[in-house]
């Protein structure tokens, strides 16, 4: 039997394979192999995308996080709000610098970061709030939004999977003072080995990080400041430059196969994440979930259906945070979640016969 993957990233290849290979060719012909030309194309083209001034592309997600916090000054003693329904990237951001992540719960239905929960733990030590646009799906920007202009604080989009998703008719990544991106291969806008980016319209920002993923230097051999190397790579950057012509296409399909699940599974033991009114998620995840997934899971395999868990240990029970004093209970959505939560195959070339198929599966469970 053929097996119904979670996530194939080498179908998608094989569509863009003839025009990729003779843009890398162009890369290694001209030797741009560290930012350079095919980085700053992407870069302007992925400002415009996202309806933006400035997109600074660097290495990672991850690095696109730590770097936010540096240049909104958050440091040692400060604190950042942030869910802890997410993957841990989120919370090395604030670690990094020597600031506390303060975890909060989500919501029940959306699975969003609460914002009352936020309102809540805001203190005078609280400097940021992280807000996730979790598996694709906006968090709801303008109720969060007002806390942080309530308190003084910076907001911050974590937009790692959620390339070309609205608000309100807006695209995610221009509503933060900065939002991060990540292009790692599975990512909805993905590329060959590794990737970041951070979005903004501050000037001010956006000529800080520049210096400071380039060892601090805007001048060669001249260092202004502790700095890193998080320089993107020339191949990564026209790979994103290609697939970025594909990516509303590409998107499209998530939403139709999305459509076809919400409508397909009608089963009273299997629940479905909510999508309110303001947001057109690009369903970078497709999440379930079930209250007895292990048995859910062993079944779907059996049936040549291989699925995916996000997340299933949530940030505040990790041992790398263990000193933050957390216990079982704290966050109980959260944690139910992380128990129960299934994420069903989904990518863009996934086959009609196989979504069906995974229906059936379901529907007979």
């Amino acid at each position: 039997m053929i097996k119904i993957p979670f996530l194939d990233i080498k179908e998608q290849y094989q569509s863009i394979k003839e025009e990729v290979l003779i843009k890398i060719e162009e890369v290694c012909e001209s030797a741009a192999f560290s930012n350079g030309p095919y980085v700053h194309s992407f870069e302007e083209n992925y400002a415009k995308y996202c309806g933006v001034k400035y997109a600074i592309a660097l290495n990672s997600g991850t690095s696109a996080l730590h770097l936010s916090m540096i240049a909104l000054g958050i440091s040692e003693g400060d604190e950042v709000i942030i869910p802890a329904n997410t993957f841990i990237a989120t919370a090395w951001a604030p670690s990094y610098v020597g600031a506390k992540p303060i975890f909060v719960d989500c919501k029940p239905m959306t699975w969003q970061i609460d914002p009352i929960a936020i309102e809540k733990n805001i203190t005078e030590r609280t400097k940021a709030i992280i807000g996730v646009h979790l598996y694709g799906q906006p968090f709801d920007v303008d109720l969060v939004r007002k806390i942080a202009d309530k308190y003084n604080l910076f907001l911050v989009e974590d937009a790692a999977q959620a390339h070309g998703a609205k608000y309100n008719n807006k695209a995610v990544g221009s509503f933060g003072d900065l939002a991060c991106f990540s292009f790692y291969p599975g990512k909805n806008l993905g590329t060959y080995g590794e990737g970041g980016c951070i979005t903004t319209n501050n000037e001010k920002y956006d000529c800080h990080i520049r210096s400071l993923l380039n060892h601090g230097s805007h001048k060669k051999y001249y260092h202004e400041e502790i700095g890193y190397n998080m320089r993107m790579g020339g191949i990564e950057g026209a790979v994103l430059d290609i697939k970025l012509k594909y990516l509303d296409n590409w998107n499209d399909k998530r939403k139709k196969i999305a459509k076809i699940y919400q409508n397909g599974i009608k089963n009273s033991k299997i629940q479905l994440q909510k999508q309110p009114e303001f947001s057109d998620s690009v369903y970078h995840l497709f999440v379930i979930t079930s209250k007895d997934r292990a048995k859910l899971i062993k079944y779907l395999t059996n049936n040549d259906i291989i699925p995916g868990i996000h997340y299933p240990i949530p940030c505040h029970l990790q041992k790398a945070f263990q000193t933050h004093g957390h216990l079982k209970g704290d966050f109980p959505i959260t944690e139910d979640l992380s128990n129960c939560c299934l994420s069903l195959p989904m990518y863009p070339e996934l086959q009609n016969s196989k979504i069906k198929k995974v229906i059936k599966m379901l529907n007979q469970y």
